[in-house]
C-alpha cells in the first residue's frame, strides 16, 4: 500500500497525495480522505524531549507526507508560536486528581486555533506544491468554535475565500459574536435555520455536487476547514505527544506509561486525533468519550449501534450539540481493516435511514480503546461549582462534560481532561455554574467572571464589545447552495 497516498473512505473516488487532499478537503464521492496506513513514530522517546512546537511539527510531518519539512516547522512558528498568548502553546496542569491540557490560548479561545493556525499555512504550500493556481472556497460548517477559528486563519489569505455556515440561535451570545465582526474581504459569514446537522448536510451536499467534473463554479475550487479535511486533523494528534511529553517533565508518569484521556466529543474529530497518536505509538490507555444530552455518540459506543433518529438538544455546551458525527467515518474505516465496502454500506444507511449498526468485530476494537460517557446540564453545573469550589479553577461547559466523563471512568492510569474552550466565551453558563448570577449583557458576564476569579478577561473578547457586526445573514438550508455559488461568482 503506498502510504503517501490519501484513500477515501467510501472508495469509489481515486487515491491522491496528500497535498491534493489538503486541497480538496472532502473526496468526491463523499468520504473522508484517510491513511491507507497510519505511520508509527520512530525514536519517541527523542522527539517527548523537544519543546511543544517541535513535536507539533514532527507528528504533523509524519501524518502529512508530500509536504516539505520546512513548511511544517514554519506554519507551526507562524501559526502557533507566534499566535499564542502562552509559551508551552497548550499547556498542561494540574487541578485535583486530574491534568488539565489548556488548548484555549489561541487567538479565538478555543481548541480549533491549534489546527486552524497551522492549516492555512499548509494551504497555501499545498497550492504551490500541486501547481494549483485556481481560486478557492474554504467552505465550512461550525458548531460555534470551527467559524471563528477558520476566519481568523483565513483572512487575507491570497486567492482564497473563507465561508462559514452556522446554526442560528444554536451557538453562544460571545461565539456568534466573535464570527459576524471577522474582518477581511475574503469572509462570508451566515446564520442557517436549523441545527448543526442541517448545516454540516447542507455544507457536504454542495460538496458533492460542485466537485471536480460537476458544474462550473467560475474556476473557484472548494475545500474545508472542518475536520473532514486531513490536514486539519493531522495537528490536533500533536497536542496529545505534548501533554505525554510534559507528564514526562512534571515526573507524574514513567516513559511507557499508558495516560488516559478524557475529551468532550461532537464531530469526533478531536478524540479521533488522541486515537491516532495512539496508533503512532504514543501509550495511551482509554479514550473516555465524553457527551452531552446528544449523546448519540455514548450509545454507539457501548452498542455498535449508531442512531441519529432522536430528539435534538440545545444546551449550554453547544459545540457538542451534534447527532451526526463525520469523523467516526475514519475509525470505522480503519477498523475495518480499510473496508470501504463496508463503510459506504453504513453511511448510505445512516443518510437513509438515518441507523446503521456495525459487525461485532469492530464493536470489540472499539472497545478495546474508548469508552464513553454522558453528562447532562445539571451534572455539567455541579462539575463546575465542585471544580471551582475544591480547587479554585473554572471549566467551560464542554470541558465539564469531559471532568465528568473522567470522574465516572477514573482507573489506575494518570488523566488527561482536554479543556477545549477557555470559560470566557461561556460566561453566563460558567456564572450558573459556580453559583453566581448571569446577566443579560453577555459582557457583563464576562466581566462579572474575571472579578470572580480575580483575572483580567480576554481582551479578544472585551474588545467585540466596539466591534460593528459585519456580518447579517441569515438563511434557509436550501438558501445554502445559491448563496455559495454567488461568493464563488463575484456576486456576495
Amino acid at each position: 500500500m503506498n502510504n503517501r497516498l490519501c484513500q477515501s473512505t467510501r472508495g469509489f473516488a481515486e487515491a491522491v497525495n496528500f497535498p491534493e487532499a489538503v486541497l480538496t478537503g472532502l473526496a468526491p464521492d463523499g468520504g473522508l480522505y484517510a491513511h491507507g496506513e497510519l505511520p508509527v513514530i520512530k525514536g519517541l522517546e527523542g522527539l517527548l524531549q523537544q519543546d511543544n512546537a517541535g513535536i507539533m511539527a514532527e507528528v504533523t510531518a509524519a501524518l502529512l507526507p508530500g509536504f516539505p519539512k520546512t513548511d511544517i516547522i514554519n506554519a507551526v512558528k507562524d501559526g502557533l508560536t507566534e499566535r499564542f498568548g502562552h509559551p508551552d502553546i497548550t499547556p498542561l496542569v494540574k487541578i485535583g486528581p486530574a491534568w488539565v491540557l489548556e488548548l484555549f490560548h489561541g487567538p479565538t479561545l478555543a481548541f480549533k486555533d491549534v489546527a486552524l493556525g497551522v492549516m492555512p499555512r499548509l494551504f497555501l504550500a499545498a497550492k504551490r506544491i500541486t501547481g494549483d493556481a485556481s481560486g478557492s472556497l474554504i467552505l465550512t460548517a461550525t458548531s460555534g468554535d470551527t467559524g471563528k477559528a477558520a476566519l481568523e486563519g483565513f483572512s487575507g489569505l491570497p486567492g482564497c475565500d473563507v465561508c462559514v455556515f452556522y446554526p442560528h440561535g444554536g451557538v453562544s451570545p460571545i461565539q456568534e459574536l466573535q464570527m459576524r465582526a471577522s474582518t477581511g474581504d475574503n469572509v462570508h459569514v451566515c446564520a442557517v435555520r436549523g441545527n448543526f446537522d442541517d448545516t454540516q448536510r447542507g455544507v457536504k451536499h454542495i460538496f458533492i455536487e460542485y466537485s471536480e467534473g460537476k458544474p462550473d463554479m467560475k474556476g473557484t475550487k472548494l475545500s474545508s476547514a472542518n475536520s473532514i479535511n486531513i490536514g486539519r486533523l493531522a495537528p490536533q494528534a500533536g497536542y496529545y505527544f505534548a501533554a505525554y511529553a510534559a507528564l514526562l517533565r512534571q515526573g507524574a508518569i514513567k516513559p511507557g506509561q499508558a495516560v488516559d484521556f478524557a475529551v468532550p466529543t461532537g464531530n469526533f474529530g478531536n478524540i479521533l486525533a488522541g486515537w491516532i497518536a495512539k496508533r503512532m505509538g504514543l501509550p495511551v490507555g482509554r479514550l473516555i468519550c465524553a457527551s452531552n444530552e446528544n449523546d448519540v455518540l455514548t450509545e454507539f459506543i457501548h452498542t455498535g449501534r449508531y442512531d441519529r433518529r432522536r430528539k435534538f438538544f440545545k444546551t449550554d455546551s453547544p459545540s457538542m450539540d451534534i447527532l451526526v458525527s463525520s469523523n467516526l467515518e475514519r475509525l470505522l474505516y480503519w477498523l475495518s481493516g480499510n473496508d470501504s465496502g463496508l463503510v459506504a454500506g453504513l453511511m448510505e444507511a445512516l443518510a437513509k435511514d438515518g441507523v446503521y449498526e456495525v459487525p461485532q468485530g469492530m464493536r470489540d476494537a472499539i472497545a478495546l480503546d474508548f469508552t464513553a460517557a454522558r453528562c447532562a446540564g445539571p451534572e455539567a453545573i455541579r462539575v463546575m461549582r465542585h471544580v471551582w469550589m475544591e480547587y479554585n479553577y473554572l471549566l467551560d461547559p464542554h470541558t465539564a462534560v469531559a471532568w465528568s466523563g473522567f470522574e465516572g471512568n477514573a482507573g489506575e492510569n494518570p488523566c488527561v481532561v482536554l479543556a477545549t474552550a477557555s470559560p470566557y466565551k461561556f460566561a453566563p453558563a460558567v456564572l450558573h455554574g459556580i453559583g453566581l448570577p448571569a446577566m443579560e449583557d453577555p459582557f457583563d458576564c464576562v466581566r462579572a467572571l474575571g472579578d470572580a476569579s480575580g483575572a483580567e478577561p480576554p481582551k479578544g473578547i472585551m474588545d467585540l464589545r466596539n466591534k460593528g457586526l459585519r456580518h447579517n445573514d441569515v438563511i434557509d438550508i436550501d438558501e445554502m447552495e445559491p448563496y455559495v455559488l454567488n461568493i464563488a461568482r463575484g456576486k456576495k
